[in-house]
């Protein structure tokens, strides 16, 4: 779905703790969805099929009945465990992959994601393995485009032990994508806005002209104070 006729599949990330959220991330309400299902339709408009990486037992809103889900083999791997499950479900489901060989990854905690923004990244790709969003000398593992074909190389990163996606970007030809090169696409960058504590959350629903659920925000609050 590029430039380069590349099919481009989504691959989201929500198996994280939420620990400074103080709930789950992938459930927060945002508007009339919750926070999960408002990245997979934003990222529907321009990727296919949607992969979501999930923790063991961990609880999900109605999904499409497209999307693919998978989960994390070990906790506590970080997201490169999630990035290569997310990889690996795409060739595990030819049949509703197509010929999907390379995903945008990104986190269920960028409600402002932009479809725009996807799609810019996408057609950075050209032949290299990875293309990555590089803010500030930052490279943004979760916003980045992957290839398939690189699950043998996040294998080897892991049984070593190195589970910094920058470990990747040193294995495979990267393309660095400058959030300069981005700002057409995503004049704010929100689509790098990601809500790790709950006043980033109700910026998030104040730049998205949305009221916050009141029961959510006490709550909240509630464990906001609680952990100081």
């Amino acid at each position: 779905m590029t430039n380069s006729n590349l099919q481009i599949a989504g691959i989201i990330l929500c198996g994280g703790i939420s620990s400074r959220m103080g709930q789950s991330k992938a459930l927060l309400p945002f508007g009339n969805e919750t926070m999960l299902q408002r990245v997979v339709r934003i990222m529907s408009n321009v990727s296919s099929p949607i992969v979501i990486v999930k923790a063991e037992n961990q609880l999900l809103p109605k999904l499409p009945d497209d999307v693919l889900i998978t989960q994390d083999r070990i906790a506590g791997q970080g997201p490169l465990e999630g990035i290569r499950m997310g990889l690996d479900a795409l060739l595990q489901n030819p049949s509703k992959t197509q010929a999907a060989t390379a995903a945008y990854v990104t986190s269920c905690d960028v409600p402002l994601l932009q479809p725009a923004f996807v799609q810019a990244v996408a057609n950075s790709l050209g032949n290299a393995d990875a293309a990555v969003v590089v803010e500030d000398g930052f490279r943004h593992p979760l916003a980045a485009i992957y290839r398939t074909s690189i699950i043998p190389v996040i294998d080897a990163l892991l049984e070593s032990g190195q589970r910094r996606p920058l470990f990747l970007f040193d294995r495979v030809a990267t393309v660095n994508v400058a959030t300069d090169d981005l700002l057409s696409a995503d004049p704010e960058l929100s689509s790098l806005m990601n809500l790790n504590q709950p006043n980033d959350y109700l910026t998030a629903l104040q730049r998205a002209g949305l009221q916050p659920d009141p029961n959510t925000i006490a709550q909240l609050d509630l464990l906001g104070d609680s952990s100081g």
